[in-house]
């Protein structure tokens, strides 16, 4: 005698259905349509490095991958040598004295960091003030904690108008988040930015949280300041940094946060009843890499600078006006007349088999923009540029 078995349907909760689908999985599915239908294709849609993992850290890792305290559960606050690490390289690059021990959180990438700062602070209808044009992360970490993402415009030249903000909605503010360079506009600022910022942030009982996921990678003599230096800046704001982007490091998901210390255990306090800290062999690796900064980071910083000007000159050599990026790992420059956002992603695949990134990934007013990245050689980018160039 056969059982009868129920049909049962497991579904996300109500929650993560509220969320909207993630374009950059729906720019993924397209890709993967693409692919199998044959089509090969240059992909300059993700700023996944492609330089390789620095020498020095590839033979401490070596060294490192014997030791018989990786066999045990990782410190839940970071590995020491990494944020000893850590603490080095801010002092030394930014002039930023801290505390290994209460200073710092060691995390599995900025992205995760972000999140579990969100999830750990905010409460139902707090509201997170947001660059309105945002790494996808911002709004939707902002939405798992219930918390009301606002979406605070930019001036023109990148920076945030914090006075365009509704008074009502700034009393209800619990974090501030700023990312520069900006990923994707690649816009900068300079300390006296930072400085307004703080001030704000102390001004109104807001964390100001700073995303320097691209703290090394500055052209033509920029070198990107941390919010950090402000004076009294710790006493309202945490800062990302992460191994990804600066030392090609991206598959390893390892950064830190740092900043007030209050934030950071509080940040601590979730990991811990979540997890078990971030694995040990990124860490030490990362913490060979923020050792050695000063080596690593200019050959690096380099092609970059190679590549945004091979793709530059090729775009504006077929007629288009670029403007060159003094930051990050990105060209961000208008859709031509015609197309759409996804109208234009499927037509660089399709005609040129070139991806790039649609400016609505980042929020509605990136819509009639594009993002290319610097991840190919800069003979394959003046291809890519002149193909895209021809329409």
């Amino acid at each position: 005698m056969s059982i009868a078995t129920p049909s049962v349907s497991f579904q996300p909760n109500g929650l993560l259905r509220s969320i909207p689908p993630y374009v950059f999985w729906e720019l993924e599915a397209r890709k993967h349509a693409h692919r199998a239908a044959g089509r090969t294709l240059l992909d300059l849609g993700i700023g996944s490095p492609d330089q390789p993992v620095p020498e020095v850290v590839v033979s401490h890792l070596q060294e490192a991958a014997g030791r018989r305290e990786l066999s045990a559960y990782p410190p839940f606050r970071g590995h020491p040598e990494l944020l000893a690490a850590a603490s080095d390289y801010l002092f030394d690059r930014f002039g930023v004295a801290t505390d290994p021990t209460r200073h710092f959180v060691s995390v599995a990438g900025s992205k995760e960091g972000l999140t579990e700062l969100i999830l750990a602070l905010c409460e139902p209808g707090d509201v997170v003030l947001v660059p309105e044009i945002y790494y996808p992360v911002y709004v939707r970490a902002s939405q798992l904690a219930r918390a009301e993402p606002v979406l605070v415009p930019f001036t023109a030249d990148g920076r945030l108008d914090l006075d365009a903000v509704d008074p009502a909605l700034v009393a209800r503010a619990r974090v501030l988040i700023a990312n520069y360079p900006c990923n994707p506009t690649t816009a900068t600022v300079e300390l006296a930015d930072y400085a307004r910022l703080v001030q704000f942030a102390r001004a109104h009982g807001v964390l100001l949280v700073s995303d320097l996921a691209y703290a090394e990678l500055g052209f033509d003599g920029y070198r990107p300041p941390s919010a950090l230096q402000v004076p009294g800046a710790m006493d309202c704001t945490v800062e990302l940094h992460t191994a990804s982007k600066s030392f090609n490091m991206a598959s390893f998901r390892v950064g830190f946060v740092v900043g007030n210390a209050d934030v950071i255990s509080a940040l601590d306090t979730y990991r811990s009843n979540t997890g078990y800290g971030s694995a040990s062999l990124p860490q030490i690796g990362a913490a060979a890499a923020f050792r050695n900064y000063r080596d690593i980071v200019p050959p690096i910083v380099a092609e970059y600078a190679r590549r945004r000007d091979a793709l530059v000159t090729a775009f504006t050599e077929a007629g288009w006006a670029p403007v060159t990026p003094k930051a990050t790992m990105y060209l961000w420059q208008s859709i031509p007349a015609g197309f759409d956002d996804w109208g234009w992603v499927e037509h660089c695949m399709t005609t040129h088999g070139v991806v790039v990134t649609p400016g609505l990934a980042f929020g509605e007013a990136g819509r009639g923009r594009f993002r290319m990245s610097f991840v190919q050689p800069a003979e394959k980018l003046t291809d890519a540029a002149r193909a895209l160039a021809r329409g």
